[in-house]
């Protein structure tokens, strides 16, 4: 049995994955972090959750929460990563990090991180979303530049960050694979007199509104086809499944930075 702690519980995302590791008998629910300033703070998990008391309550004791977890499953604000690296580091806890809008500076946290203690990181946790990423990277390689890319994510009216951190790894990896740059080859909106497409150019548009949980485009516009792969996400179990199928991977290993690719065993 893996003894399972949420960072960021009291969010949509972690009473999802609360709610879902109550159902599973791999884990024991051992905690829950989060803000003293959210409404549910101290409140019993099971009764967050809505089923029977688990004796489990909500807190902002990162140390307690931590050392009573054998993996952190962490869905909080990026503003909080750092410090939870650190202690998982302290007490030697596995991690897993599905929190977007993180920093160069983030990573390198990450990255040593990990020569102590097994870490999964990725900005998307969904099955089909990896599948995506693995199915973006075959047709990047297989359609050649005469094919243009654009990349189009949706999400509901409260997510924060543009674009999503799904749609900056797509950039990533197309970019990747078409020797192109971040910072000179790609575009984020069009508006005005912009010319004609330059060649090799990748755009990313992000829409936002209503309760969208999630849909991401890649589009390989050609002279006489269009090729698009799609990935549309109806509920956030399907990110919450995901990340607990992680916390099971990262249980067995004992330090390194490993990514969904690897926890679904279709990494390169």
């Amino acid at each position: 049995m893996i003894k399972l702690a949420v960072a960021g519980a009291c969010g949509r995302m972690g009473r999802r994955i609360l709610t879902l590791a109550a159902q599973d008998s791999t884990f024991k629910i051992a905690g829950a972090l989060d803000r003293m300033e959210d409404p549910n703070a101290g409140e019993d998990v099971g009764v967050m959750i809505g089923v029977k008391p688990l004796n489990i309550y909500v807190s902002d004791d990162k140390a307690a929460v931590f050392e009573s977890a054998d993996v952190v499953i962490d869905f909080s604000h990026h503003s909080a990563v750092q410090e939870h690296l650190k202690t998982a580091v302290n007490h030697r806890t596995a991690y897993v990090l599905g929190t977007t809008g993180l920093t160069e500076a983030h990573h390198k946290a990450l990255k040593r991180a990990s020569q102590k203690i097994p870490i999964v990181q990725a900005p998307n946790m969904s099955v089909g979303v990896n599948l995506l990423f693995k199915l973006s990277e075959l047709a990047a390689k297989v359609l050649d530049e005469s094919y243009d890319l654009e990349i189009t994510e949706i999400h509901h009216k409260m997510k924060k960050d543009s674009p999503s951190g799904t749609a900056v790894k797509l950039l990533e990896i197309l970019a990747a694979e078409r020797k192109r740059s971040l910072k000179k080859d790609v575009v984020y909106g069009r508006e005005g007199e912009t010319g004609e497409r330059p060649r090799g150019e990748i755009g990313v548009f992000a829409l936002r509104g209503g309760d969208v949980v999630g849909e991401h485009t890649v589009s390989f516009f050609g002279d006489g086809e269009r090729v698009e792969l799609v990935h549309k996400a109806s509920s956030r179990d399907a990110f919450a499944q995901g990340a607990l199928r992680a916390a099971k991977f990262v249980a067995k290993r004992k330090s390194g930075l490993y990514d969904m690719q690897q926890v679904l065993g279709i990494a390169s």
